[in-house]
Formats: structure tokens, sequence, C-alpha cells
């Protein structure tokens, strides 16, 4: 281990024993903890998993009782922390590292998993348990989150990315959603959105990735080049922050509070209607049925805006690994949990009728009587079926890379470079030749 990272994990460690972080299912960093029973009996294994979202531990809930229910030799209870995302992360990778205070089972987010995929992981390789279940789910999600032909997570949606529109800004502006089919098309509609009603069609967002990622997927680049390497200075960046700069000066787009659409502080945006448009992967979804209530019935889906006709109109955004640590107290019931959780045809009807969430399973895709069902809260909170919207660009859904570079480059991103261009003014090249200097000096 470098003295840099050791000093690193030291300095982590102080802070989470301030913060009385030490136990391995108990304090968790200003989180929540509680045990989900499932209708176990009393010789059932208590198994620690460890999230940062919380909707995600409702999804383990229902799957734990049927679990239960199927397998009465083989009952878990399940001791569910919901922590802080940079909080979770950083204590699971002390935990994992030192062999001390890891959980059984934990969810890692597609940007984090790079940073505990390396050297030798100290996860558990779950392909015997993935094996049943190729050919059923997408292939590409249990790629994500693999090394060297070993699979270490196990993935919970497709995460196609879409317009959320808001149609009744829309209406009063005079402005159908479903003409917008390009950038330019968004953009005129902005600027009468604007005009009309004072309100800005969408966001600039500083403090995530997901505009950029979207806009280099749809010109079939990304953020590495074919080494895993940066490049993030490449001419379609250049070209798809150019854009949303204009748009920001046409008063189409502006920043929002908390910097993104996926924070409590955007969500009160939305709610209140100062923003029409939100461009977020489909787990989106559940947060608009969770925190923006009041927007039920006038929020439409529809495929991304892209610059000329024919390119993609979508790509995967996000996404979480559920992985089994190294240190689990029962490895093979764990693995066993996560798989039938995470991935049986069962997991994935509900994955959809809890979470709102693209199925990696997408048989389920054409299950008209799951994705129609007129009982299904997000079929009634939307204006169209997310289902159609879906099925009407599978085949267009791009990837952008996860690699061991991509923690450094997000953070640089969405902390200094977004903020630069969107806040601060700074010029695209400019800011994005200096993120390009600053990721290599980081990396080195």
């Amino acid at each position: 281990m470098s003295r840099k990272r050791l000093i690193t994990l030291t300095m982590l460690c102080l802070v989470l024993i301030l913060a009385g972080c030490g136990g391995a299912s108990k304090g968790n960093s200003g989180g929540e903890t509680s045990v989900l029973e499932g209708g176990a009996g009393e010789k059932a294994t208590e198994l620690s998993y460890w999230t940062f979202v919380e909707l995600h531990g409702q999804h383990f809930e229902k799957m734990l009782e049927k679990w239960n229910s199927a397998n009465p030799d083989r009952q878990i209870k399940l001791n569910v922390s919901v922590m802080p995302y940079d909080d979770m992360h950083n204590k699971l990778s002390i935990a994992v590292q030192t062999g001390v205070g890891a959980p059984d089972i934990a969810d890692i987010e597609l940007g984090k998993f790079p940073d505990f995929l390396a050297g030798t992981p100290q996860l558990e390789p779950l392909n015997d348990v993935a094996e049943p279940y190729k050919g059923t789910v997408v292939q590409s999600q249990l790629d994500l989150y693999s090394k060297e032909g070993n699979i270490y997570g196990l993935s919970t949606h497709v995460g196609a990315t879409v317009a959320f529109y808001n149609t009744e800004i829309l209406e009063q502006a005079g402005v159908d959603y479903k003409q917008i089919k390009t950038w330019d098309d968004f953009k005129q509609a902005g600027i009468q959105v604007h005009e009309k009603t004072g309100k800005y069609m969408g966001t600039a967002d500083t403090s995530a990735s997901w505009q950029a990622s979207l806009l280099l997927a749809q010109q079939g680049a990304d953020f590495t080049d074919e080494n895993g390497q940066p490049k993030v200075n490449s001419p379609e960046l250049v070209k798809g922050l150019s854009m949303l700069k204009d748009l920001q000066e046409n008063e189409v787009i502006a920043t929002i509070a908390g910097g993104q659409p996926d924070t409590e502080e955007a969500y009160g945006e939305f709610n209140a209607g100062n923003y029409a448009t939100a461009f977020m992967p489909l787990w989106q979804m559940s947060r608009y049925t969770n925190y923006m209530t009041d927007l039920s019935g006038k929020i439409a889906l529809a495929p991304l805006p892209v610059f000329e006709e024919g390119m993609p109109r979508s790509y995967g955004g996000g996404g979480t690994g559920t992985v089994v640590t190294q240190k689990a107290k029962d490895i093979k019931l764990a693995k066993d949990f996560i798989a039938y959780a995470k991935l049986s045809l069962d997991a994935n009807v509900e994955i959809w009728n809890t979470l709102g969430f693209d199925p990696i399973n997408m048989s389920v895709w054409d299950m008209k009587e799951v994705t129609h069902n007129p009982e299904n809260q997000f079929v009634k909170y939307f204006v169209n079926n997310p289902f159609d919207v879906l099925n009407s660009i599978k085949e267009e859904i791009q990837l952008i890379k996860s690699t061991s570079t991509s923690p450094t480059l997000n953070n640089v991103l969405s902390t200094v470079t977004l903020n630069e261009i969107f806040e601060d003014g700074k010029d695209v090249q400019q800011a994005l030749d200096d993120a390009q200097a600053q990721i290599e000096q980081e990396l080195k």
C-alpha cells in the first residue's frame, strides 16, 4: 500500500471514529438502522446490509418475506443500515481493506465500484449464483461489476435515461413535448417556456455528470479512451457542454439548488414548478412518487433530445451493485439471497412494482399485466406509461464505461469543472483542459 493511500485511510478512520461509526452494523454516520424480520423464526441467521438508498431497503424487505416463506430452513433476518452516500462508501472501503467491521451485504454505487475492485477485491465472486440467470438478464449489467471474469456485484436496474417533462408548464407555454426531437427543438421550446411563464425548461447540472454522460453517449463517445485513460477535454464533451452553455445563456436552462435533479433541494424546486424538465435515469421515477407528490398526473416521459435525429436517444445512467463481503458470517446464504433478490424474475417484477426501476430482466418489459397494471403507483402517477417509452428506445441504450479512473474523473467534474462552467462562466474548452490536467495529476 502506498504511503499516500495509507495516510488517506488513516484520516478516514479518524473521521469515522469521531463520528461514532465503529460498529459493524450499529452506528451509521447519521443514518438509520432497522431489523427486517420478514416472518423469520428464532433460528434465522441475522445478516447485516448497508445501503445509501432508503428505497432499496423497501425492496429487500419484500424479497426477504418471499425468501423466508420459500426457505424455512434457511431463514434470514436483515439488519439494514441506511447511511449518507459518502459516509457509507468511505466506511465500507475501510472495513473491507482492514477486515474489521464489514457488513455481510452492501450496495456499492457504480461510480465507486472500481475503487473496490482495485488490487485483489475483498468481495466474494458471484459467478456461481449469477450463472443460472445468464441469458435472462442484460449481460452488460453483469459486466459492469466484473473484473477478470469474476462478477462481484449484482445490478438493480438498466437505468435508461429519459426526459421527464412537466406537461402543465409546457401546456401553459403552448409547447408539445412530443414534438421535441433534437436539442434545437428543446432550445426553441425552452425560449418559449421562459418568455411565457418565466420558468426554466431544464437544469444546468453542476454537482453530477448525468448530462455530460448522456451527451457523450449519444455521440458514441466516453470520458475515457480504449485503455481506460481519461479524455474529458474531447471534442465531443466540448460540443455537449457548449450546447448546454448556449441553453443557459438563452435562459432555457439554469443551475438548481442541490446542483442536479436528484437532491432534496432540487425536489422542492421541481415540486414548486420552477423547472419543466429533468434528464435522468428511469430510477428518478421513485423520487417523483416519494418526494414530488404535487406533480402527480403532470409528468410525461419521452426519449432524450439528440443533436441529429437517428442518434441513440438514451444511455444507462447510474447503477448499484449489491455485494457480499469476504467477512460475511454465512457467505453461501448471503450470495444465494442477493441473487434471488436481484436476479430472479420475481425480484425483477418487484423491482418495478416497489422501486419503479427498469428491470435488468427485460422479459418484464413485455409483461403488460405487470407494466400496465392500472393499480401500480408509477402507472398512476405519470401521464404516459413508462414502458411504452422504454420499449421505443430499448435498442438505443448506450453505456458509459466505469473504470479505475472514474471516481477521480467524476469527482473533478462534479466538484470543480461543471461549477466553473455554469456558475463562474469559465470557457468550456479551458475548463475541460484544466480538468484533464488535474485528473492526470491526481492519478499519478
